[in-house]
């Protein structure tokens, strides 16, 4: 309770956010909404969707046999409570597998399909090539097979980046695909550091920590013809603070509470 009163305090005492005025924001499920549905599912991209939200975060890793599939960590233990990974199993060995909710991992075609079947999605699919398993040659063909099946059938008015923490894969498409969007993602407030970094690949869109982030840099940012989006948005404070902070987009893992919290006290807020 005193995060929320917090940060309605300084929404409030902004210098460019009045009781008057609109705030606009578009929100999207990190990994389908973590903190409400089994992450990373289609279960969870479908319910999504059924609440009303248009806006994703996915990730994606690449199986010992070369086939994409939609899964988060680097190992199965904390979703799926068992030893091993995506990269050391064939697509078959994970099409056997079930989530400890008793889900399937989807593969990215499967999810690519049923985002290509709406309209107006915003989608992030980061791209999880941690070094040492994804190595340039892997990195390039992992890579090249992701921005063909996104892009291949992406709906008029739907708007897909490709995102990572690791510079290598960005930098990669930045080259090969100029048209491209893309989104650099650090783990700390943004800063002039991280401006310099994504302005050196070529990239006009950061993924920023909303704890560490401070208006003054977000307003820089933006005036310099950036595209800021905050996480992580474990809470509706978390998504007040955000929107505080100026934020473009707000990636959350609660987007139904986030949705019901505007709906019933945020008539200033507009969710894009």
């Amino acid at each position: 309770m005193i995060r929320l009163v917090a940060c309605l305090a300084l929404l409030l005492s902004s210098a460019t956010l009045v009781v008057a005025q609109q705030a606009a924001v578009k929100i999207f499920a990190h990994r389908g909404g973590k903190l409400e549905y089994d992450e990373n599912t289609m279960q969870a991209f479908r319910q999504v969707y059924e609440k009303g939200l248009r806006g994703y975060e996915i990730d994606i890793r690449i199986t010992k046999d070369n086939h994409l599939v939609v899964f988060h960590d680097a190992d199965f233990k904390r979703v799926l409570g068992i030893e091993g990974s995506v990269e050391t199993s064939t697509l078959n060995e994970i099409k056997a597998l079930r989530t400890k909710k008793g889900n399937p991992i989807p593969t990215a075609d499967e999810v690519i399909e049923f985002f290509n079947s709406k309209s107006g999605l915003y989608v992030e699919f980061e791209m999880k090539t941690k070094s040492p398993l994804y190595e340039p040659e892997l990195l390039e063909r992992y890579c090249d097979m992701l921005y063909q099946k996104v892009y291949a059938n992406m709906p008029e008015g739907s708007e897909y980046l490709m995102t990572s923490f690791d510079t290598r894969p960005l930098k990669y498409l930045g080259d090969k695909y100029p048209q491209v969007e893309m989104l650099l993602i650090r783990g700390e407030g943004l800063s002039e550091n991280v401006l310099e970094e994504a302005k050196k690949l070529g990239i006009t869109r950061l993924g920023c920590s909303v704890h560490g982030t401070n208006k003054k840099m977000v307003d820089k940012a933006k005036k310099e013809g950036f595209t800021v989006s905050l996480w992580p948005g474990h809470s509706v404070e978390d998504f007040l603070l955000g929107v505080a902070l100026g934020s473009d987009y707000l990636c959350t893992d609660v987007p139904v509470a986030v949705t019901d919290w505007v709906n019933e006290h945020g008539s200033w807020i507009t969710l894009k």
